[in-house]
């Protein structure tokens, strides 16, 4: 396993409580859309074994050809030792990066897709977005369905309405909305439906999904395959 140490080359306050790190890319590191990566601050491996405390696994909320590996997160003013250690960071210090993988790259089957997620989740979504503008090949269209009772809504200018690129988005605040636009998406017996945000929230959109007659291998997730059959026990091979 390769461990890349990097450093932060700026940090974007979002929202009064979500901030993203641009961190310097490796020369020779790249990845997908989709993709998800392990960061771990300064002494996570120092002992003997791996100090897990000081590592996290993130979505990466750029692409390649931004040149930066960008990791957006929520910091509350109560939080873990990693946030309260990462929120103190500043430009120029040094992280580590290892493990990049994806489990929902973008899809390309001549189907429609759907983007659910809550908050900060909606951080794995922006580089399938931005795949998604720049090659629209084997896709019908996009919508995105983001719910966030905060209200600061992430990265509004790009999710944002663009009919001539075939691409919808819509920002609530509150779950009875969201879960009855999440039936009115299920009617579209063919879609992909991509979901990201916490355990229990995964498991509730798979259960209004499956209930509307969405089969587990249309529903995405960014668990790897054991997890995911955790989330969707009669799920078959995709």
């Amino acid at each position: 396993m390769k461990i890349y140490w990097t450093k932060i080359n700026e940090i974007i306050d979002e929202t009064p409580e979500v901030k993203t790190y641009m961190l310097e890319c490796p020369e020779d590191y790249t990845w997908e859309e989709g993709s998800h990566i392990h960061l771990a601050l300064e002494g996570f491996n120092a002992g003997e074994k791996p100090n897990r405390s000081l590592i996290r696994h993130m979505s990466i909320s750029t692409l390649p050809h931004e040149n930066l590996i960008g990791i957006t997160t929520r910091i509350k003013e109560q939080c873990s030792e990693f946030k309260t250690i990462l929120r103190e960071m500043e430009v120029g210090q040094e992280v580590a990066v290892f493990k990049t993988h994806t489990n929902v790259p973008l899809k390309r089957e001549d189907r429609n897709v759907y983007l659910l997620s809550a908050g900060v989740g909606l951080a794995t979504f922006r580089p399938l977005v931005l795949d998604y503008f720049e090659r629209a090949d084997n896709v019908n269209q996009i919508h995105s369905l983001n719910i966030d009772s905060s209200r600061d809504f992430l990265f509004t200018n790009i999710f944002e309405p663009a009919p001539d690129k075939k691409f919808t988005s819509q920002f609530v605040d509150n779950r009875k909305d969201y879960y009855e636009e999440v039936k009115n998406l299920a009617e579209d017996k063919d879609g992909l439906f991509y979901v990201v945000g916490s355990d229990e929230f995964l498991a509730q959109n798979i259960e209004v999904l499956c209930e509307q007659g969405i089969k587990p291998e249309q529903i995405m997730l960014d668990k790897h395959e054991g997890q995911r059959a955790e989330f969707l026990p009669s799920d078959v091979s995709i």
